[in-house]
C-alpha cells in the first residue's frame, strides 16, 4: 500500500524552525498498530492521521509511543496540507476527533498573516497549595506557583532559567501527567509570555512548539495580566510564536506553517 506523507514545520514560517509534525491523508482507516507503526517510525512528535466525513475531516494524533486526545502543532500542520495541497476551496474546516468535540480550523483574517487559526477547548487546572519537591529536584529550582491539571505548568519569575533550563527528564517522567510545562512572563516586550513543555509520559522529552500546552497557559495568563488577547513564544531550541485569543471556555490559536517534505511511505 503507498501512502502519501508531509512533513511541515508548525507555528513557523521558516524551515527548520517551529514544530515538524508528519501528516498522513487516509480514505479509511487502517489498524491502530499500522497507524502507532507509522507514527514510531516518522519518529516526529506527532503524526496526523486523517479522513474525509460528510462535514469535513476526522483526525487523529500519535506520538511515536501512543495516541494522543488533542494535538495543536499536528491539526496546524494537517490544516496547511488541506488548504494548500488536496485542492481544498473552503477557508474553514470541520474536524470531528475521537475525545476532543469538535474543531474547527479557519484561514487566519489578520492582515498580512498568512496563518491558520485552531479554535480549541480550553484544558483548566488548579493552582496547588503545595510545590511539590519533585519539581524543584527536577528543575534545580523551585517554582513560585504550580498549577495541575492535564498537564502541570510551573510558574517562575525568570525567563533566562525558561530559556536556559536543563530538567531531569527521568524526574519530569515519573510525574502522574501529561507532562510539565514551565513559564514566566516575556522579557521580550513583543511577547506577553513565554514556555517550554516537557513531555516523556508521551513519548517526547521536550515538544519544540505546544498548542494545547497553551490551552491551559492561557486562562492562566488572562488571570495574571487581566487581559484576553496575548503573543506567545515557546522558546525551545526550535522556538514558534502564537496569536492567541482567549473567549470563555475557547481559545484560538493562530500560527503560520511551512512544507519541508512530501512523498510516498510503502505499508
Amino acid at each position: 500500500m503507498e501512502l502519501p506523507i508531509y512533513q511541515v514545520d508548525a507555528f513557523t514560517n521558516e524551515t527548520f524552525g517551529g514544530n515538524p509534525a508528519a501528516v498522513v491523508p487516509l480514505k479509511t482507516w487502517l489498524d491502530d498498530d499500522v497507524l502507532l507503526k507509522i507514527a514510531a517510525e516518522n519518529n516526529q512528535s506527532e503524526t496526523a492521521f486523517f479522513i474525509p466525513t460528510k462535514n469535513g475531516f476526522f483526525i487523529r494524533w500519535f506520538t511515536p509511543t501512543m495516541e494522543v486526545d488533542l494535538c495543536g502543532h499536528a491539526t496546524l500542520a494537517t490544516s496547511w496540507v488541506i488548504f494548500n495541497k488536496l485542492g481544498y476551496d473552503k477557508d474553514q474546516i470541520h474536524y470531528q476527533t475521537n475525545e476532543s468535540g469538535d474543531v474547527i480550523v479557519e484561514k487566519s483574517t489578520a492582515k498580512n498573516c498568512d496563518g491558520i487559526t485552531l479554535n480549541f477547548p480550553i484544558w483548566t487546572s488548579e493552582k496547588s497549595d503545595v510545590i511539590d519537591p519533585i519539581i524543584e529536584q527536577a528543575f534545580a529550582r523551585a517554582p513560585l506557583e504550580i498549577y495541575k491539571g492535564k498537564k502541570w505548568v510551573c510558574v517562575y519569575d525568570d525567563p533566562d532559567f525558561i530559556r536556559n533550563v536543563s530538567p531531569d527528564i527521568d524526574l519530569v517522567n515519573s510525574v502522574d501527567c501529561q507532562g510539565i510545562v514551565i513559564t514566566s512572563k516575556s522579557d521580550d516586550p513583543e511577547f506577553d509570555f513565554i514556555s517550554r513543555n516537557f513531555a516523556p509520559q508521551s513519548g517526547i522529552p521536550e515538544d519544540p512548539v505546544t498548542g494545547v500546552a497553551h490551552c491551559i497557559l492561557t486562562p492562566i495568563w488572562a488571570e495574571k495580566l487581566n487581559k484576553t488577547n496575548f503573543r506567545a513564544r515557546q522558546v525551545s531550541a526550535r522556538g514558534g510564536n502564537l496569536d492567541i485569543e482567549l473567549r470563555g471556555s475557547r481559545v484560538f490559536l493562530t500560527g503560520e506553517a511551512t512544507l519541508y517534505m512530501q512523498g510516498t511511505i510503502f505499508v
